[in-house]
């Protein structure tokens, strides 16, 4: 799957690596409402071009994984600033 990489010069390497660590810490420094969105300009950072096949919960069943997710963050990142911006779509 990979294999493209082995035609690859150093330079060409060099190159590729900090363009997967620009698409990285993009993703990573996502903060507040963004944190939530569906991230498809990570995965076209792969090489392979393929539509993600994603299914998508019923309401009930995604609202209770929002709040899961949301309840991590308190465990995870306890002394985060807390914001009260409303989500602006």
């Amino acid at each position: 799957m990979d294999s493209d990489l082995l035609d690859m010069s150093r330079e060409q390497l060099v190159a590729e690596v900090v363009r997967l660590r620009q698409g990285i810490r993009a993703h990573r420094d996502t903060t507040g409402h963004d944190l939530c969105w569906h991230h498809p300009a990570l995965w076209a950072l792969l090489p392979e071009k393929v539509e993600p096949k994603i299914a998508v919960p019923e309401w009930p069943h995604f609202m209770h994984g929002c709040i899961r997710y949301r309840e991590s963050l308190d465990k995870q990142a306890p002394d985060a600033p807390r914001t009260d911006e409303p989500f602006r779509g």
